[in-house]
């Protein structure tokens, strides 16, 4: 029964599409219609500016973060090796929202902001050598989409690196690998883009 309240709660809380939403409310319409066709930080940037990305970025992160703070909140007196498959499932739970939200037909984002929010609340040190990842493929590359799939797949491996010695690393090491596989699945059609040389970059972003 736990484990439903937690997936459940976690699922919803992803779910909020705040992207799709700030762009709405700027009379932009349906995000989704522009770029990768994502709610995300980046194609926000692409339909309502710079500063509508930013703040949809800062929310999305917020979301990842909050529903772990409730998943631990709801795991008092729970064994630890339980509680970390719970709070695996509900890091997986969180990504689903976000990339498959109820409230839009299972039509939402790539899952990266939210995950940053997720692992900053467990893992912040690994978020932050994947930051490092990120930011030299955009400059190197200056795609945004690249940079952000082997910042997702360098995540397990610096959980692994950096995990306390204390913890069972296998849920969370499991929890970073779904949800790596999660946004390179979220991130196919920017794949398609990549390999045919017609993915957007960096540059295209409205000031």
């Amino acid at each position: 029964m736990r484990l439903v309240l937690v997936v459940i709660i976690a699922y919803l809380i992803g779910s909020i599409p705040f992207g799709y939403l700030i762009v709405r409310a700027t009379g932009g319409g349906d995000v989704r219609d522009t770029g990768s066709g994502g709610t995300g930080a980046t194609n926000v940037s692409r339909r309502a500016g710079k500063a509508a990305g930013a703040i949809t970025l800062i929310l999305d992160a917020l979301k990842g973060y909050i529903a772990v703070l409730v998943a631990k909140s709801l795991l008092n007196g729970v064994e630890p090796t339980t509680a970390g498959w719970l709070l695996a499932a509900a890091t997986i739970a969180v990504l689903l929202g976000h990339i498959f939200p109820i409230w839009l037909g299972f039509r939402g984002g790539k899952g990266v902001a939210t995950g940053v929010g997720v692992f900053l609340a467990l893992v912040p040190l690994a978020v932050l050598c994947a930051g490092v990842i990120f930011l030299a493929v955009v400059g190197f590359t200056k795609y945004v989409s690249l940079a952000s799939m082997l910042a997702a797949a360098s995540i397990p491996l610096f959980i692994w690196l950096f995990m306390e010695p204390e913890f069972d690393p296998k849920p969370l090491l499991t929890a970073a690998s779904v949800v790596a596989l999660l946004i390179v699945f979220a991130h196919r059609g920017n794949i398609a883009r990549l390999w045919s040389g017609t993915e957007s970059r960096i540059t295209d972003l409205k000031r």
